[in-house]
Protein backbone atom coordinates (compact mmCIF):
# COMPACT_ATOMS: atom_id res chain seq x y z
CA UNK A 1 0.00 0.00 0.00
CA UNK A 2 1.12 3.54 -0.64
CA UNK A 3 0.21 6.74 1.19
CA UNK A 4 -2.17 7.58 -1.65
CA UNK A 5 -4.90 4.97 -2.03
CA UNK A 6 -6.26 4.18 -5.48
CA UNK A 7 -9.80 3.39 -6.55
CA UNK A 8 -10.10 1.88 -10.04
CA UNK A 9 -13.31 2.21 -12.03
CA UNK A 10 -13.71 -0.27 -14.89
CA UNK A 11 -16.59 0.85 -17.09
CA UNK A 12 -17.89 -0.88 -20.20
CA UNK A 13 -20.11 2.01 -21.23
CA UNK A 14 -19.98 2.38 -25.01
CA UNK A 15 -20.89 6.04 -25.43
CA UNK A 16 -18.51 8.85 -24.58
CA UNK A 17 -20.68 10.08 -21.70
CA UNK A 18 -22.48 6.88 -20.77
CA UNK A 19 -24.70 6.38 -17.73
CA UNK A 20 -22.57 3.34 -16.87
CA UNK A 21 -19.45 5.47 -16.61
CA UNK A 22 -21.30 8.13 -14.64
CA UNK A 23 -22.57 5.51 -12.21
CA UNK A 24 -19.12 4.00 -11.69
CA UNK A 25 -17.52 7.40 -11.16
CA UNK A 26 -20.25 8.45 -8.70
CA UNK A 27 -19.70 5.33 -6.59
CA UNK A 28 -15.95 5.91 -6.55
CA UNK A 29 -16.46 9.56 -5.61
CA UNK A 30 -18.72 8.56 -2.71
CA UNK A 31 -16.11 6.02 -1.55
CA UNK A 32 -13.30 8.56 -1.83
CA UNK A 33 -15.24 10.95 0.37
CA UNK A 34 -15.26 8.38 3.17
CA UNK A 35 -11.56 7.66 2.71
CA UNK A 36 -10.53 11.31 2.65
CA UNK A 37 -12.72 12.09 5.65
CA UNK A 38 -10.56 9.58 7.54
CA UNK A 39 -7.43 11.54 6.54
CA UNK A 40 -6.25 9.35 3.66
CA UNK A 41 -5.51 10.66 0.20
CA UNK A 42 -7.24 8.83 -2.64
CA UNK A 43 -6.95 8.86 -6.43
CA UNK A 44 -9.71 7.69 -8.76
CA UNK A 45 -8.57 6.08 -12.01
CA UNK A 46 -11.23 5.46 -14.65
CA UNK A 47 -10.67 2.71 -17.22
CA UNK A 48 -13.02 3.23 -20.16
CA UNK A 49 -13.07 -0.09 -21.99
CA UNK A 50 -14.48 1.50 -25.15
CA UNK A 51 -11.04 3.01 -25.69
CA UNK A 52 -9.38 -0.40 -25.33
CA UNK A 53 -11.73 -2.46 -27.52
CA UNK A 54 -9.27 -3.03 -30.38
CA UNK A 55 -6.37 -3.67 -28.02
CA UNK A 56 -8.35 -6.22 -26.01
CA UNK A 57 -9.36 -8.09 -29.18
CA UNK A 58 -5.75 -8.16 -30.35
CA UNK A 59 -4.64 -9.47 -26.96
CA UNK A 60 -7.22 -12.26 -27.04
CA UNK A 61 -5.73 -13.41 -30.35
CA UNK A 62 -2.02 -12.73 -29.86
CA UNK A 63 -1.71 -12.93 -26.04
CA UNK A 64 0.30 -9.71 -26.23
CA UNK A 65 -0.99 -6.61 -24.44
CA UNK A 66 -0.64 -3.17 -25.96
CA UNK A 67 0.82 -0.49 -23.65
CA UNK A 68 -2.66 0.95 -23.06
CA UNK A 69 -4.19 -2.42 -22.20
CA UNK A 70 -1.28 -3.35 -19.95
CA UNK A 71 -1.54 -0.03 -18.16
CA UNK A 72 -5.25 -0.66 -17.55
CA UNK A 73 -4.56 -4.15 -16.21
CA UNK A 74 -1.79 -2.86 -13.95
CA UNK A 75 -4.09 -0.13 -12.64
CA UNK A 76 -6.64 -2.72 -11.55
CA UNK A 77 -4.07 -5.13 -10.12
CA UNK A 78 -2.48 -2.46 -7.94
CA UNK A 79 -5.68 -0.68 -6.89
CA UNK A 80 -6.92 -0.60 -3.30
CA UNK A 81 -10.55 -0.82 -4.40
CA UNK A 82 -12.49 -1.54 -7.58
CA UNK A 83 -15.80 -0.46 -9.06
CA UNK A 84 -16.80 -2.77 -11.94
CA UNK A 85 -19.65 -1.36 -14.02
CA UNK A 86 -21.34 -2.67 -17.16
CA UNK A 87 -24.42 -1.93 -19.21
CA UNK A 88 -26.86 -4.83 -19.38
CA UNK A 89 -26.89 -6.78 -22.63
CA UNK A 90 -29.12 -9.84 -23.10
CA UNK A 91 -29.63 -10.09 -19.32
CA UNK A 92 -25.87 -10.10 -18.63
CA UNK A 93 -22.76 -7.93 -18.75
CA UNK A 94 -21.49 -6.76 -22.12
CA UNK A 95 -18.97 -8.73 -24.18
CA UNK A 96 -16.45 -5.91 -23.80
CA UNK A 97 -16.72 -6.11 -20.01
CA UNK A 98 -16.14 -9.87 -20.07
CA UNK A 99 -13.27 -9.49 -22.53
CA UNK A 100 -11.34 -7.27 -20.14
CA UNK A 101 -11.66 -9.62 -17.21
CA UNK A 102 -10.88 -12.59 -19.47
CA UNK A 103 -7.33 -11.28 -19.93
CA UNK A 104 -6.76 -10.97 -16.17
CA UNK A 105 -5.26 -13.97 -14.39
CA UNK A 106 -7.65 -16.02 -12.30
CA UNK A 107 -6.30 -15.10 -8.86
CA UNK A 108 -4.97 -11.61 -9.58
CA UNK A 109 -7.88 -9.83 -7.89
CA UNK A 110 -7.71 -11.88 -4.72
CA UNK A 111 -9.02 -9.92 -1.70
CA UNK A 112 -9.54 -6.75 -3.76
CA UNK A 113 -12.56 -4.85 -2.32
CA UNK A 114 -14.99 -4.64 -5.23
CA UNK A 115 -18.38 -3.13 -5.92
CA UNK A 116 -20.43 -4.33 -8.90
CA UNK A 117 -22.72 -1.94 -10.74
CA UNK A 118 -24.89 -2.13 -13.85
CA UNK A 119 -27.22 0.01 -15.91
CA UNK A 120 -30.15 -0.94 -18.10
CA UNK A 121 -33.32 0.24 -19.71
CA UNK A 122 -35.66 -1.67 -17.44
CA UNK A 123 -35.79 -2.57 -13.75
CA UNK A 124 -36.53 -6.15 -14.82
CA UNK A 125 -32.82 -6.78 -15.36
CA UNK A 126 -31.73 -5.77 -11.84
CA UNK A 127 -30.78 -9.37 -11.03
CA UNK A 128 -27.85 -9.03 -13.44
CA UNK A 129 -25.73 -8.04 -10.43
CA UNK A 130 -26.25 -11.41 -8.74
CA UNK A 131 -26.59 -13.65 -11.79
CA UNK A 132 -23.68 -12.31 -13.87
CA UNK A 133 -21.36 -9.67 -12.41
CA UNK A 134 -21.00 -11.01 -8.90
CA UNK A 135 -20.19 -14.61 -9.99
CA UNK A 136 -17.57 -13.36 -12.48
CA UNK A 137 -15.73 -11.20 -9.95
CA UNK A 138 -16.04 -13.87 -7.26
CA UNK A 139 -14.46 -16.38 -9.65
CA UNK A 140 -11.52 -14.00 -9.96
CA UNK A 141 -11.24 -14.12 -6.13
CA UNK A 142 -12.20 -10.47 -5.65
CA UNK A 143 -13.74 -9.48 -2.33
CA UNK A 144 -17.15 -8.57 -3.77
CA UNK A 145 -19.16 -6.43 -1.36
CA UNK A 146 -22.75 -7.50 -0.64
CA UNK A 147 -24.05 -4.10 -1.76
CA UNK A 148 -24.20 -3.29 -5.46
CA UNK A 149 -26.18 -0.90 -7.66
CA UNK A 150 -28.40 -1.42 -10.67
CA UNK A 151 -29.68 1.78 -12.24
CA UNK A 152 -32.52 1.64 -14.76
CA UNK A 153 -33.25 4.54 -17.10
CA UNK A 154 -36.10 5.71 -14.88
CA UNK A 155 -33.82 5.90 -11.82
CA UNK A 156 -31.76 8.80 -13.11
CA UNK A 157 -32.76 12.11 -11.58
CA UNK A 158 -34.33 10.44 -8.56
CA UNK A 159 -32.98 11.21 -5.12
CA UNK A 160 -33.13 7.52 -4.22
CA UNK A 161 -30.37 6.70 -6.72
CA UNK A 162 -27.96 9.13 -5.07
CA UNK A 163 -28.87 7.68 -1.69
CA UNK A 164 -28.00 4.20 -2.93
CA UNK A 165 -24.77 5.45 -4.48
CA UNK A 166 -23.75 7.08 -1.20
CA UNK A 167 -24.55 3.90 0.72
CA UNK A 168 -22.55 1.63 -1.59
CA UNK A 169 -19.69 4.13 -1.78
CA UNK A 170 -19.53 4.34 2.01
CA UNK A 171 -19.37 0.55 2.20
CA UNK A 172 -16.49 0.39 -0.29
CA UNK A 173 -14.63 3.24 1.37
CA UNK A 174 -14.91 1.60 4.79
CA UNK A 175 -13.52 -1.71 3.53
CA UNK A 176 -10.68 0.01 1.66
CA UNK A 177 -9.76 1.92 4.82
CA UNK A 178 -9.78 -1.26 6.89
CA UNK A 179 -7.15 -2.77 4.59
CA UNK A 180 -5.02 0.38 4.42
CA UNK A 181 -1.96 1.14 6.58
CA UNK A 182 -3.23 1.85 10.06
CA UNK A 183 -6.54 0.14 9.38
CA UNK A 184 -7.82 -3.12 10.79
CA UNK A 185 -5.69 -5.05 8.31
CA UNK A 186 -2.92 -2.48 8.22
CA UNK A 187 -0.33 -4.92 9.55
CA UNK A 188 -0.48 -6.82 6.26
CA UNK A 189 1.60 -5.59 3.36
CA UNK A 190 0.09 -5.48 -0.14
CA UNK A 191 1.48 -8.86 -1.18
CA UNK A 192 0.23 -10.55 1.97
CA UNK A 193 -3.24 -9.10 1.57
CA UNK A 194 -3.34 -9.84 -2.15
CA UNK A 195 -1.51 -13.18 -2.66
CA UNK A 196 -2.57 -13.22 -6.29
CA UNK A 197 -0.09 -10.40 -6.98
CA UNK A 198 3.01 -12.34 -6.02
CA UNK A 199 2.47 -15.44 -8.14
CA UNK A 200 5.22 -16.59 -10.48
CA UNK A 201 4.90 -15.79 -14.16
CA UNK A 202 4.22 -18.97 -16.09
CA UNK A 203 5.12 -19.60 -19.70
CA UNK A 204 1.88 -20.74 -21.30
CA UNK A 205 3.82 -22.28 -24.18
CA UNK A 206 6.24 -24.31 -22.04
CA UNK A 207 4.22 -27.52 -22.19
CA UNK A 208 2.48 -27.44 -25.57
CA UNK A 209 1.74 -30.97 -26.85
CA UNK A 210 3.05 -32.14 -30.19
CA UNK A 211 -0.27 -32.23 -32.02
CA UNK A 212 1.26 -33.73 -35.16
CA UNK A 213 2.38 -36.76 -33.18
CA UNK A 214 -0.96 -36.97 -31.37
CA UNK A 215 -2.91 -36.88 -34.63
CA UNK A 216 -0.59 -39.43 -36.24
CA UNK A 217 -1.25 -41.82 -33.38
CA UNK A 218 -5.01 -41.81 -33.96
CA UNK A 219 -6.12 -45.01 -35.66
CA UNK A 220 -2.63 -46.50 -35.67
Amino acid sequence: MTDRLTLAVVTAGLSEDSTTTRLGEAIAKAASGVVEHAGQHVEIKVIALRDLAHGLTDMMITHVASPAVQDAIDTVLTADGLVAASPTYKASYSGLFKQFFDVIDESALENLPTVVAATGGSPRHSLVLDTALRPLLSYLKALVLPLGIYAASEDWGRQDLQRRIDRVGASLGTVVLAASPGGASGSLDNDAARPGLRREVKDEFSNVPDFASLLASVGS
